[in-house]
Parts: structure tokens; sequence; C-alpha cells
């Protein structure tokens, strides 16, 4: 347990850091989108292309695809619900902030920092979890709200595959399928640099960090958050009951349990949210989902 609560209070240590050099002035919240092109373009790409280079994919495993795109559609529902008395702008803020899995800026680098067996089941719920944060969330809450935006199945499809993650989570995929080998020397160089992707992930977090919000709208947050944890109560739940492998569910009881997505903070803003609302509900979710995957971890005593 003492080396759990070593790892967590790293992670937050280096969170905390890049918070701090964000307020002393010597970065700038700017620099985060910086960061966060590196770890999209190159880190996170490494880390699945490492990870994924040896996995055995079977028809279980293939399932948590589809699995993720029918939670989503869960919990999008569950929001629906949960706002139904709101405003539509703020019925919007609901369904996007309780649904979807932050992995690949949060949930991957805090299993990656410990657990490095469990980044190739991760990965193959993201494939589902992309496809939703890329255009099928908004589809399913512009229905929902009947909005008049629309969003085909092709410009999510060309979203997707201009996304290095997503093109590189297909590509292994198909390596594994068809059982093509990667040359040992190119995972070497890959692997310091999917190395870097923890320390890279939780600083750029720190950076966006934001804990100031007018009191005006505490109450949204406040719903938001426990919306989103209570349906993720219900999901970790749920995964204890099901007859699956230790390791399967320790990862999937991580992922009730993650925090507001990044592309569902921006699609929040898109859709009219103010800005400084969204950025204090998603910093606040980092650092729950912090504490709650560092008990669950616990929990299972890896």
């Amino acid at each position: 347990m003492g080396h759990i609560i070593i790892n967590a209070l790293t992670l937050f240590v280096i969170i905390f850091s890049g918070w701090f050099v964000k307020r002393i002035g010597l970065l700038s919240k700017a620099d985060g989108g910086t960061l966060s092109q590196i770890i999209v373009n190159v880190t996170l790409p490494a880390v699945i292309i490492v990870n994924l280079s040896r996995l055995e994919f079977s028809g279980t495993l293939l399932l948590l695809i589809p699995g993720a795109v029918l939670v989503t559609f869960l919990q999008i529902l569950l929001g629906k619900l949960a706002a139904a008395k709101n405003p539509v702008q703020d019925q919007l803020f609901l369904m996007y902030g309780v649904s979807g899995f932050n992995i690949g800026n949060f949930t991957l680098p805090f299993v990656q920092s410990f657990f490095s067996a469990g980044i190739p089941l991760l990965s193959v719920f993201d494939i589902g979890n992309s496809i939703m944060l890329a255009g099928g969330t908004t589809v399913a809450i512009d229905g929902l709200t009947g909005r008049s935006e629309r969003v085909s199945v092709l410009v999510i499809l060309k979203k997707l595959l201009r996304t290095p993650p997503f093109t590189c989570y297909l590509l292994m995929l198909l390596f594994r399928l068809l059982q093509v080998a990667l040359p040992e020397g190119f995972l070497s160089v890959l692997a310091p640099v999917a190395g870097a992707n923890t320390f890279l992930s939780m600083f750029m977090i720190g950076l966006y960090l934001e804990l100031r919000l007018p009191r005006s709208s505490l109450g949204l947050v406040l719903k938001v958050l426990l919306t989103r944890y209570i349906i993720g109560g219900g999901l970790l739940l749920a995964v204890l009951l099901l007859p699956i492998p230790r390791s399967l569910k320790m990862i999937l009881c991580l992922l009730a349990v993650t925090p507001i997505p990044l592309f569902s903070v921006i699609n929040s803003v898109a859709a009219g949210v103010k800005e400084e609302i969204v950025g204090f509900s998603s910093s606040v979710s980092f650092l729950l989902s912090l504490l709650l995957m560092t008990i669950i971890v616990g929990v299972f005593g890896v």
C-alpha cells in the first residue's frame, strides 16, 4: 500500500508543479496547449505502439470497443435525466460533463506509472471511447436536445484518422490481428519517448488547473460532478459483479471514476458554457479522480 500512496503523491506533486510554475509566471496556460500537442502527436502514440506490440487480441478483449460506445450512450442518457429541469445550455454541459472517459491525458499515464500491463486493456477500450469523443457524443446529445447541428459519420471518421493516437490504435490492432511483429530496435527507440508521457501529461494538467469559480455557478458545477461520480459509482459496482479477470476488473473500475475528458471541455465551451465554469469543473474532477483511483488501486492491492 505504501508504494501506491507514494506513486499517487508523486503524480500530485507533478500536477502541483505545473500549477505552481504557472502561478509564478514561469509558464502559462497557453504552454499547456504546446505540451498537449507533444503528448497527442509524440509520447501517447509511442505508449500505444510499445504497449500493444506484444498484445494477443481475443474476442473478449475486442468487446471493450463496443462496450465503451454503449456505456457512453448510457452516461449521456443518465445525464439527460439529471438535467431534465435545467435550461438547454446547462443540459448540454451536464451531458458532456458526465459522459466519456479521460484516458489518454489521465487514466493511461496514471496506470502507466505503476501497472504497465494494464495499458493494452485501456488502449482497446479507448478505441470505442475515441469514436464517441470525436463526434459520436455530439450526435447523441444534439439528438436528445433537439439542436439543429448534425455531424456525419464521414466527418467523425476524418477527425479520427487525423488523430495520431487513434491511427496508432487501428494500425496496432491490425498488426496484432495479423501477428506482425515490430522490430525490437524500433521499440527500444520508442521506449524512452513513451516513458515521458506520464510526466508530461500530469504537468500539463497542472498548467490547465483552475481553482476559481463565480459563486453563482457553484450549484451547476456540483450537479455535474455529483452526477458524474454517482454514475461512476454505479458502473464500478456493476464491474465488481462481472465474472472477468482481476486485472481487467481493476482497469474497468478505474475507468468508472475517470475525470471529465478534455473533448467534453472543448465541446461544452463550443456549446456556449462559460470557460471558467468548465475549467473549474474539469480541474476539480482531476483531483477527485486521482484520489478515487488511488483508493481503487489500494483495494486491489497492485
